[in-house]
């Protein structure tokens, strides 16, 4: 019987077999996550994460990072440098070996490494295949070794360079420039997120000296880490622009051969910041070390609060909720066989983690609340205020949901829905002003565009608790529009615009309202972030018109450069200053901000939750004296603003 046409296109010869990196090079996202700045970043993280790997074996103390003004980077360690004797097996030196085939290291077992990060062998062979070039140098044996990579390909064998000098340290450097045709045209490293990932690394890593310099002009950088004090530092870090509560409870403990390392204190915010580690490496998206952690916290107060009756007897048990208030909490466990979620090692899975975690955490909290009854009572009685509120945030959830169900199918008044109703073509602008949303009704294309203008400046959500949120009209509007609800009943699924567009004023007022805003999604909607939802609209600062030819302006260099020309060719012009967006008539608002062919959007991302939590804490939190120096320090870029 004659083949189809589909049967000849699927056959044997359809199979393919992608034989050493190519497969790495072909498909990015399942080894570095995608070839986005993010994944640029991890190329940095799991070399030096292999170093890192030397120092938990007790055998590297000094980590030195350099970004290169060619965009390259180098990290060197002063380990006993990777081997470069030849296989026994596969006959190629152990160096080229690791470097250019998957799945190859000296961590499947626990005989060169009781605990690390890396565990699957890929770590240096996918950046060696997504780096346009990379040179590795070993000091060992007496010798200085060298090999030199192309995209993954070795441009000869390992050679041997020289020999050490007196009292040169052994040890590894590795040097790499990222694949342009790989990454994405914008990609490049920042100083301060590997600055922050570092800083991380030191804490979790006590002991260990590590550096970071950019050679990079604008102006060269340089930062050091060096901590003692383990995840307790870490705390005190995280705290330190925070009102506390009492001193860190600590815990370090070896279970079942995993070692625990604890710490938490709780501050008089409301925000809940937590970070977990395993070998060194932070898990975003937390996993059993995390749960446990959790579970120890709930159970060890709730037990403390019925044995000294901050609980009675028809009470109901604090929630995980309750007692996570106002917590800044660090977990950190070096595991000899960790398991994954993924290689880029976003979530631990072992499931054995979260008892000994549990158990180290609660034997460390109850013998704490025991021994210092002043704070243990200040810790439950915040506590209780936390579940007093949550359910009065409730009532008032209820109250809005069942309100909104009456009201427009759940949509608010002031909103002006889309007609698409699939919400991934569908957009919603938060419009500062009546005025500016006046004209941006009239502007938008109503098929896939919703606009929501607010009045006024919304409740800043880093000070007030839910209920009290949810009594302000502004946050309500929103929450209804966007049909995911909040906190206990924050669905995803039930999103109606997969973009959502904040659009303010270029001046101080919207900027602090863009703030308050931005302050909201991070604290209650964290999610719409990370999946990619949230936007920010760049409205024009300029218009400039000469002659016949109509030009808009985003950004006072790109002014000072047009007016520059302008003058040099001795053409008349005429300059309009945007204020704000209500001074742009529809066609305008629609031309340049948002026709989708001609607008510029920022999409907002979180590179790095503890800088971000940081950040808002110290902008929107009730401490002033941060805020301050944070101002002061920026007083000449402030005094310099064209407001």
């Amino acid at each position: 019987m004659a083949k189809t046409e589909a049967e000849r296109q699927y056959d044997a010869g359809s199979i393919q077999v992608l034989k050493g990196l190519e497969a790495v090079r072909r498909r990015p996202g399942m080894y570095v996550g995608g070839t986005d700045m993010k994944a640029l970043h991890h190329l940095v993280y799991e070399i030096v994460d292999n170093s890192i790997d030397e120092a938990l074996a007790g055998r590297c103390g000094r980590i030195e990072v350099i970004i290169h003004e060619d965009e390259s980077v180098s990290v060197t360690d002063d380990g006993v440098g990777i081997p470069v004797a030849k296989h026994p097996i596969e006959k190629v030196s152990a160096l080229e070996l690791v470097h250019t085939t998957l799945h190859a290291g000296g961590k499947f077992d626990n005989a060169a490494y009781k605990v690390s990060g890396g565990l699957h062998g890929v770590g240096a062979a996918a950046v060696n295949a997504l780096s346009e070039w990379m040179v590795v140098t070993v000091r060992r044996e007496g010798y200085v070794w060298e090999q030199r990579y192309a995209r993954g390909i070795p441009q000869g064998p390992v050679k041997k360079v020289r020999k050490l000098k007196k009292g040169e340290a052994t040890g590894t450097t590795s040097q790499f420039k990222f694949d342009p045709t790989i990454f994405e045209e914008e990609a490049h490293y920042r100083f301060d997120t590997l600055m922050n990932r570092f800083r991380e690394m030191a804490f979790v890593t006590s002991g260990v000296y590590l550096k970071l310099g950019d050679e990079r002009p604008s102006p060269a950088k340089e930062m050091s880490f060096y901590f003692e004090g383990g995840v307790k530092s870490f705390v005190r870090y995280l705290n330190r622009n925070r009102k506390t509560l009492h001193s860190p409870v600590y815990a370090k403990k070896e279970i079942d051969n995993i070692e625990i390392e604890v710490a938490l204190q709780y501050t008089e915010g409301i925000a809940t910041s937590e970070y977990a580690f395993a070998n060194t490496i932070h898990t975003p998206d937390g996993g059993t070390h995390l749960t446990g952690l959790r579970t120890a916290v709930t159970r060890v107060i709730n037990s403390f609060a019925r044995k000294n009756n901050f609980l009675k007897e028809k009470d109901k048990n604090f929630s995980s909720d309750d007692t996570r208030e106002g917590l800044t909490a660090v977990v950190s466990i070096k595991h000899p066989d960790p398991q994954f979620e993924s290689q880029t090692k976003v979530k631990l899975m072992n499931a054995e983690v979260s008892g000994v975690v549990a158990a180290a955490t609660a034997e460390a909290l109850s013998a704490y609340l025991d021994e210092n009854p002043r704070e243990a009572r200040r810790i439950v009685e915040r506590c209780l205020t936390s579940s007093r509120a949550r359910a009065a945030a409730r009532k008032a959830r209820e109250l809005v949901m069942r309100k909104s169900a009456l009201e427009s199918m759940t949509l608010p008044g002031k909103l002006a829905d889309c007609s698409e109703r699939d919400p991934a073509k569908c957009e919603l602008y938060i419009v500062e002003g009546d005025s500016a949303g006046g004209s941006a009704k009239q502007g938008r294309d109503r098929h896939f565009q919703a606009i929501l203008p607010l009045r006024g400046k919304i409740l800043n959500t880093e000070r007030a608790r839910l209920d009290k949120i949810l009594a302000n009209n502004e946050v309500k509007a929103m929450i209804s529009a966007l049909g995911t609800g909040i906190g206990e009943t924050f669905d995803q699924e039930n999103l109606r615009y997969h973009r959502i567009i904040i659009m303010c004023d270029a001046d101080v007022d919207g900027s602090h309202i863009r703030t308050l805003l931005l302050t909201f999604f991070f604290r209650y909607m964290p999610t719409l972030i990370e999946q990619g939802h949230l936007f920010i609209a760049q409205p024009p600062l300029y218009r400039i018109k000469s002659g016949k030819n109509l030009r808009y302006i985003y950004s006072e260099a790109e002014n000072e450069q047009v007016i520059a020309d302008l003058q040099n060719a001795d053409k008349k012009y005429e300059i309009q200053r945007y204020k704000g967006l209500g001074e742009m008539n529809p066609e305008q608002l629609w031309e340049t901000t948002m026709d989708p062919a001609e607008r510029i959007l920022l999409q907002v991302t979180i590179e790095d939750a503890v800088a971000a939590d940081k950040t808002f804490d110290m902008l929107m939190g009730s401490e002033v004296g941060p805020r301050k120096r944070f101002i002061m320090t920026h007083s000449s870029e402030v005094r310099n603003l064209d407001v």
